[in-house]
């Protein structure tokens, strides 16, 4: 494949007559950016049902971590496959499941012996992080944080707060939920500087959550993001971090280690954890950990993991196949992908960072590894947000064949597949730079 290549108008016309038909029959919950229909992917290459070729900065929102259908990958599925697609392993063994355990035991940011749990998704597996945290500390509640998402069931929505039309028309919502700022250092709660911060903001649970709603003894975890993902791309500073590690064992909390999007090399470290040094005792995995493949992990302390048979199971959780991909997953992750991801994610932030010269849309810049950032302001001075010029550059870089998404009220999402190169890195660059001058200059 050689992408970008657009040989018709967009949407082209197969596209318009799925679209069509989709509009028909599929549930209209579902967020749609643009209208691409995929017909078929090759690393970070895609090509929609009009052979018009894309280049993909969006990975299936942060899925698609060894790119689209990587040989091995498709060779580990096809592999077990045909020895049997499923048995339930929360029933019965297979050695797939045991082996990824394993692998989740050497991987994870967690002191000691690891036990895991897997389910299909993220927010199956926020929900298994909650009610395991709530059963091992024999308490109740919860903290999470404002602009954290950790998925849309009934547990894990109530520790969302992300965008308001998550929440809508759902409460009340699982009780005993309370939420506190996250280190935004660019839209800092407090009006701090990055430069003398030193994450005052986590004042507000010991001040404020623990004196007047909560006893300390009484929480059961603190659920956070090592960088916030659907909240904007947004990396805190690494006392954050360390100050909630030290917060949460004082009080006998659990620290909860939300992964779903920054973990599987997407940081350029294994796990995001890994750049602050701090150890989970419960870390939460999904979207690129099988490439593509349903799969949740919930992995933890074993002394934390006491619950007893029956207390927690899920019917596809870990599926045969879906274990395979996880494991060609995780070897390539582990052997090269990684690496790429610091390597290719530095110069793509680099590309960016001086591309905010030229471009005053740009009022922050921000990720790790293939996990970027870029906040779109009205004004540098005042920081007011810009979403619907945000929205217009998503769309301008669609119609230049780049595939990219939103996150948070007004920030551009850049997460390609892991084997993106410096290549393309400097395609979507050039991309940006024209879809960010094409809406400045309509302003």
């Amino acid at each position: 494949m050689s992408a970008p290549d657009l040989r018709t108008s967009l949407p082209g016309p197969k596209a318009q007559q799925i679209i069509a038909r989709d509009q028909r029959v599929v549930s209209p919950s579902y967020t749609r950016a643009y209208p691409f229909v995929m017909a078929r992917g090759e690393g970070a290459e895609v090509e929609d049902v009009d052979g018009n070729r894309f280049l993909d900065c969006a990975a299936g929102i942060a899925v698609c971590s060894t790119g689209h259908s990587h040989p091995d990958v498709v060779k580990a599925i096809v592999d077990q496959a045909q020895r049997f697609l499923h048995m339930s392993g929360t029933d019965f063994y297979y050695e797939d499941q045991v082996q990824l355990a394993e692998r989740f035991g050497e991987l994870a940011p967690i002191d000691g012996d690891v036990r895991s749990f897997f389910s299909n998704s993220g927010a199956e597996a926020n929900e298994a992080a909650l009610k395991l945290a709530r059963y091992h500390t024999r308490r109740q509640y919860i903290i999470a944080f404002l602009g954290g998402f950790h998925g849309r069931t009934m547990g894990a929505l109530a520790a969302t707060a992300s965008k308001a039309v998550q929440r809508r028309g759902f409460g009340p919502f699982t009780p005993g939920v309370f939420h506190a700022p996250y280190a935004d250092c660019y839209r800092c709660p407090l009006k701090l500087s990055p430069s003398s911060c030193e994450a005052q903001c986590l004042s507000f649970i010991e001040d404020q959550i623990l004196v007047h709603l909560v006893s300390p003894d009484e929480v059961a975890g603190v659920l956070v993001e090592p960088i916030q993902g659907e909240g904007g791309y947004v990396v805190p500073p690494k006392v954050f971090i360390e100050r909630l590690r030290e917060l949460t064992t004082r009080h006998g909390m659990l620290l909860i280690a939300d992964e779903v999007q920054s973990g599987i090399g997407r940081s350029g470290r294994m796990f995001a954890m890994e750049h602050y040094g701090v150890q989970a005792d419960i870390l939460v995995s999904a979207k690129g950990v099988a490439s593509g493949l349903p799969l949740g992990v919930t992995a933890s302390r074993a002394e934390v993991m006491d619950w007893p048979p029956g207390a927690h199971a899920s019917t596809f959780g870990g599926n045969p196949v879906s274990c395979a991909a996880a494991l060609a997953t995780l070897t390539l992750v582990s052997e090269t992908l990684t690496k790429n991801a610091a390597d290719v994610g530095a110069h793509l932030i680099e590309g960016l960072r001086a591309m905010a010269d030229r471009h005053p849309l740009i009022g922050d810049v921000r990720g790790k590894g293939l996990m970027v950032g870029v906040e779109l302001v009205r004004n540098r001075e005042t920081k007011e947000r810009a979403p619907e010029e945000r929205n217009a550059v998503v769309q301008a870089a669609f119609r230049r064949g780049l595939l990219i998404l939103g996150a948070g009220q007004n920030a551009l999402r850049i997460s390609p597949p892991l084997v993106l190169s410096r290549a393309q890195a400097d395609t979507a660059l050039r991309i940006l730079d024209e879809a960010l001058g094409e809406v400045e200059h309509r302003r």
